[in-house]
Formats: structure tokens, sequence, C-alpha cells
């Protein structure tokens, strides 16, 4: 393949939180200037192959991904996966259960903001999800509360509620970052730290570096200058693909939540990168 180009290894779809169909996604990508997109949605691949087909249909590379929901030392992580084996049943079911979680979460998120006198249902956030196929999250919550008049933007809705800390944060019992690693790589996967500059646990990089860990996302949307260089760094030390991603969920407003497609990513040569290493993997099995 070329290896000219840019690869924005991180965007989110209808099939989890995002506002656009995976399709959709994909021709924005194009219409972007990127030659590549990774479609990552949280914690299911159901919006990989209709992707995958949309990208065979206008010639734009489509990359396999999920991002998964984990927590260390109560602290939620996500790591994303590229190349899992989407068709093994087993991480199939594990990815059902980490789903289920969030499921759960979202039950409790909603509790907690009734007992805060705001008179929310899941039923207001079904509707807010518009019907989408996959897993409803935080940011159709978000967008439930900006319909009924409660806060002015996402913005407000995650740092007064749904944010790390705020009212009606509740974490993801999930898997361990350490038990994630381990799991893509026994679906022949390659894993990457997301976003690592959100959480600030750097101390831990280094754990999950010798765990397994294949790269860093230094590259992020969130991330300041100073961030992405230390990840570069911290990465190059290691040995870690270094990756970067917008983290595009889509657009209100004119605003995209976290980045739009292409504001951040990487030369197309990573996604050869995280492809050789699936490969490698796979042989070796």
């Amino acid at each position: 393949m070329a290896v000219t180009g840019r690869a924005d290894l991180h965007a989110h779809t209808t099939a989890s939180d995002g506002m656009y169909a995976p399709a959709e996604v994909v021709r924005r990508a194009k219409l972007a200037g990127l030659s590549a997109i990774a479609i990552t949605d949280h914690d299911t691949v159901a919006g990989v192959e209709e992707a995958i087909a949309e990208g065979d249909r206008i010639g734009m590379m489509v990359i396999p991904g999920v991002e998964i929901s984990t927590v260390t030392d109560h602290t939620d992580i996500h790591v994303l996966a590229y190349y899992t084996d989407n068709a093994d049943p087993v991480w199939q079911n594990r990815l059902a259960w980490i789903g289920s979680a969030r499921d759960r979460r979202n039950d409790e998120m909603l509790h907690k903001l009734q007992e805060l006198g705001i008179d929310i249902s899941i039923e207001d956030v079904r509707e807010a999800a518009k019907g989408k196929k996959g897993s409803i999250g935080r940011p159709h919550i978000a967008e439930a509360l900006i319909r009924m008049g409660v806060v002015a933007d996402m913005k407000e809705a995650f740092a007064r509620y749904l944010g790390s800390g705020a009212a009606a944060y509740v974490q993801v019992q999930s898997v361990t970052t350490t038990e994630a690693l381990s799991w893509i790589r026994e679906a022949g996967g390659v894993s990457v730290i997301a976003h690592p500059g959100l959480y600030g646990r750097d101390e831990l990089l280094g754990r999950w570096a010798a765990e397994g860990a294949h790269g860093i996302e230094a590259f992020h949307s969130d991330h300041s200058a100073e961030d992405a260089e230390r990840y570069q760094t911290f990465a190059a030390n290691h040995e870690l693909i270094i990756t970067g991603g917008s983290d595009f969920h889509g657009e209100r407003e004119g605003e995209s939540y976290h980045g739009p497609l292409g504001s951040s990513g990487v030369e197309l040569v990573v996604a050869e990168q995280l492809r050789r290493m699936a490969a490698s993997m796979s042989s070796s099995n």
C-alpha cells in the first residue's frame, strides 16, 4: 500500500455515541482529505463492517478498531484496539459484557440526576440518541440535558454532571486495563493507550508498556503540544507505536465534540505499522 497521506486513528459512529452512520463518517473522512480512517466505537465493532464496505466503494482505507472502557486504580482508562479478530466469539462475548456494564452505568447516572431534581428518564436519552443502533453513552445523556434546558452545551453537561468527579458521575465497573490488554492480544489485535493526557496518570504508562501495550495515542484533539511531545518521547523510549486521532463524534451547532475529522492524526505509515504488528501477532499464534 502507499504510505503517504494522513490517517485519523480515532473516530466514532452511530454504532456507539457518534452522530453519523459508519458509512457517512468514511465519506466525511475522504472529504476531509484523509487517506485512512479508523472506526473506534465504544465497546462495539458493530459499525466496522459498514465502514469497510463504504471504504471499498469510494477508495478509502478503513482500519477496524474499537475503544475499550477499562478501569485502573479507580480511574477510567480507554484502550484502543485495532485489527482484532471480530469473528472470534470469545472476543464478541467480552465486548458484550463490557457493553452491559455501560448500560448499568447509564441507569445509575440517570438515578443520580433524578436525585439532583432533574426529571430525566431513559426515554429522554433514547430520544436524544435519535434511534441509533449502538450503545447509549454519556454524550446521549448530555444531549438530553441540553434538550431539556438543564445545560447549555456538552462542555457544561460534562463539567457539572457527567465528567469524572461531577455530580452525577458513575464509574464503569468494567474490565481492568491489564485484563483488556490481554484480551486484545488474545483477539489478535494491537492495543494503544487512548488520550493519556486526559487521565493525569502518566506514572502508569510504564506499567502498561510492560504489560503489553503496543502504542500510545500521543496526538489527540484534547492534548496540548507539550502533551504530544511528552508522549512521543515516552513511546520512543519504550519502543511503542506513536498514534493519533481526532476522537471525532460529530458536530452540534457547528462545534465538534473533541475535534473535527483529521484535526489530529498521524502519517499513513503509522496505519501500516499497526497492520504489520497485527499480522506478526497472527503469524506467531
